[in-house]
């Protein structure tokens, strides 16, 4: 199999493992999380908005459709399909890895779909930084121009990396090639982390190469160690015995969500929180924690390959429950849950702490 039609076949690999296998793992901290009820919320649900801004895009609600697939000819009806939400409710949306459709531009169409089908959305490309590191700039500016892009993810995917038959495990660089294409690129680039989360430390690295936005990717949601550790097992080659098997051994490392956002925050930017947020309630507490987005991803594949009307009946959901939660804690718009009081309990309260006493020592 040549490069090409191996990346190209292993994001079809990626959709139906996330579709068909348990590939959750660990505790994102949103259960140690408690939102203060207001008894006396002062405000009427019914006129409760849930539009936000983000990198100077109106949206419709703080539900972000988190970077999922595309790059194989089966992924362009799971796009079509998550677009057309988008659009409908005037969501964010990332799109998958485009090193595939770079690569080989015959599959340029199951990205370009997202934009043919949400003219109106906004709308993330998506690179990794080892891609960022070859290639620069000019990748980018054809990702971007694949989709007609409104700003750029830059994922951070090194724990897949060296569990993927095929990663990469060289990551020197990384931020010097960040940093230059942050000051070339013609839109915002937001840096994401995969499932590992992202530390305080690595947050204000991030920021001071010009990130304009973060997203979490925490611990506690898609485990790609657990993915690639399926994949590398049903490839019945001895040498990729080892791999699923470390693939095993660290499907859950990382940094849980909430300890990740509580962290990034402090960095400056605005930040998504993603990586095992599973309801609206989870996306109010987010935001009540400093988010200007919650991203969702495997919450939204399953339904929206089963169709649109399944998908819209998910994300009315969402945001039912999101707006009864802003309610609830007396919050007439989506910036007022930064004023809502909550409480923090169990591993994440002594996790938390420790943040704390971590950040003082690196100022």
């Amino acid at each position: 199999m040549t490069p090409k039609r191996q990346t190209a076949s292993r994001k079809l690999d990626h959709l139906r493992i996330c579709l068909e296998k348990d590939i959750e793992r660990g505790n994102a901290g949103f259960d140690d999380i408690r939102l203060l009820h207001n008894a006396v919320p002062e405000c009427n649900m019914d006129d409760i908005r849930l539009q936000v801004s983000f990198l100077m895009a109106n949206l419709g609600s703080p539900l972000f459709i988190s970077a999922m697939t595309g790059g194989h000819p089966e992924t362009t009806e799971v796009n079509r399909t998550l677009a057309r939400a988008a659009e409908k409710y005037g969501l964010g949306i990332g799109v998958g890895s485009q090193r595939a459709a770079i690569e080989d531009p015959s599959l340029c169409d199951t990205f370009a779909v997202v934009r043919d089908e949400a003219p109106h959305a906004f709308i993330v490309a998506n690179l990794g930084i080892v891609q960022l590191k070859r290639h620069g700039i000019d990748w980018v500016l054809e990702a971007v121009r694949m989709i007609r892009a409104d700003a750029i993810a830059i994922h951070l995917n090194f724990l897949q990396e060296a569990i993927q038959p095929e990663g990469d495990h060289d990551a020197t660089g990384c931020l010097a090639a960040l940093s230059a294409v942050c000051r070339e690129s013609p839109v915002p680039v937001i840096v994401k982390e995969t499932g590992s989360g992202i530390s305080f430390a690595t947050a204000r690295q991030l920021a001071s190469a010009g990130a304009r936005a973060i997203d979490t990717g925490g611990y506690g949601g898609t485990s790609w160690a657990a993915i690639e550790a399926v994949r590398a097992a049903a490839s019945g080659k001895p040498s990729d015995e080892k791999l699923a098997a470390l693939g095993n051994d660290f499907s859950e490392w990382g940094i849980s969500t909430i300890v990740s956002l509580y962290a990034v925050r402090k960095a400056g930017v605005p930040v998504i929180a993603s990586g095992g947020i599973r309801s609206g309630i989870d996306i109010a507490k987010a935001l009540a924690m400093g988010a200007s987005l919650g991203g969702m991803a495997l919450p939204l594949l399953k339904p929206a390959s089963l169709g649109f009307e399944l998908l819209c009946e998910t994300i009315d959901r969402i945001h039912d429950q999101v707006r009864i939660a802003m309610f609830l804690t007396g919050s007439s718009r989506v910036s007022d849950l930064t004023r809502a009081g909550y409480l923090v309990s169990g591993d994440t309260r002594s996790y938390l702490k420790q943040i704390d006493r971590m950040e003082e020592k690196w100022k």
